[in-house]
């Protein structure tokens, strides 16, 4: 069981919205929200829908970027209305909340949530390492934000009964930043090597954070990695 499950909104832009997401997660036993760059918050028509749920409110942070909200998450997983080409493969909210509980004891975990209108970038969907879609009526798909919280927050609320504890021998995965060091490390390399042309990137580090994000390594592969491409390149160069 992962230490903080952390609910992330991603520019909402109705307080009413969120004190209803803060309200959902209250009576799903979920209390560690995190706004990125809100439209108005705090606010009292977010207390109002809150309705008992205010301690959920006090805590909620309010960041400016996508990197301050996920800072020290090991596992994020981000919500599509809509499937898409790129990125991880879809997964039901069921199988979504499994694998969130299923992260070892001693790690942040992440559920990302989109813009009311537009929902999650593609380059926001590049940070997770699993997609969620929740399965709708395909001619009104369209959710309310604070109900697709609602809906995860209820799933990881029955996956929490029943995951699996990880051991203490379990190797603990690589949280946010050591993932994008590698990442700018591998472009780099790709680039100073001659395989990468900036000028044309085409989908290559999309493709590679894909395969990545799916593999998750530890922080042991992560430097086991980046030793490896240092070694290349200072051979290259040599």
């Amino acid at each position: 069981m992962p230490r903080h499950i952390r609910i992330v909104l991603v520019e909402p832009s109705h307080p009413g919205n969120i004190g209803a997401a803060a309200r959902a997660m209250r009576t799903m036993c979920l209390d560690t929200l995190v706004l990125v760059r809100p439209a108005r918050f705090p606010d009292a028509e977010a207390n109002a829908r809150a309705s008992g749920a205010l301690d959920v409110l006090r805590r909620a942070r309010a960041v400016t970027t996508l990197d301050e909200a996920l800072q020290g998450c090991a596992l994020v997983a981000g919500t599509s209305a809509r499937r898409r080409d790129l990125g991880p493969p879809a997964i039901t909210p069921r199988a979504c909340a499994a694998r969130l509980c299923d992260a070892p004891p001693d790690v942040d975990v992440a559920l990302l949530f989109g813009r009311e209108r537009t929902g999650l970038t593609n380059e926001e969907l590049e940070r997770c390492h699993l997609l969620v879609h929740i399965p709708a009526n395909p001619e009104y798909s369209s959710l309310n934000l604070a109900a697709a919280v609602q809906i995860l927050a209820y799933e990881l609320l029955l996956a929490r009964g029943t995951a699996p504890v990880a051991t203490d021998g379990d190797a603990l995965p690589a949280n946010v930043e050591e993932m994008e060091g590698l990442y700018a490390h591998l472009e780099s390399a790709a680039i100073t090597s001659g395989f990468l042309d900036p000028q044309q990137p085409k989908h290559l580090m999309r493709r590679l954070r894909r395969l990545f994000n799916r593999a998750q390594p530890d922080p042991r592969e992560i430097n086991i990695l980046r030793g490896l491409l240092t070694a290349l390149l200072r051979a290259r160069h040599g």
